[in-house]
């Protein structure tokens, strides 16, 4: 996720390329995809954030082929609202169990 954040900092700084942030939204997806969390909440976290990525990816190479990123750019941040929403109602059970996840939120 860092090495999207700074992909799509650079970008929106005009030293990246639209190309550039897609790949590393890409790979941001397949690392969540990845993973295998026990938590109920969090298997809900890890589709919802997949998605997300993949969504900002489809933004990312409609804008480098100059078409209307804004559909894939408005379901990102909605998966991301989303995901936030849940993982805020998880916390404190995570919590209790010995996952702070305050820092993401």
């Amino acid at each position: 996720m860092t090495g999207l954040g700074l992909m799509s900092d650079q970008f929106q700084e005009g030293m990246g390329t639209p190309k550039d942030v897609a790949s590393a939204a890409k790979l941001a997806a397949r690392n969540v995809k990845a993973t295998d969390p026990s938590d109920y909440s969090l298997r809900r976290i890890q589709v919802l954030m997949g998605a997300m990525f993949t969504e900002y990816a489809r933004a990312m190479t409609a804008e480098s082929k100059h078409k209307d990123a804004g559909p894939h750019i408005e379901r990102s941040y909605g998966l991301a609202n989303f995901a936030h929403d849940v993982l805020e109602q998880a916390a404190p059970a995570l919590k209790a169990r010995g996952c702070d996840v305050s820092p993401l939120l």
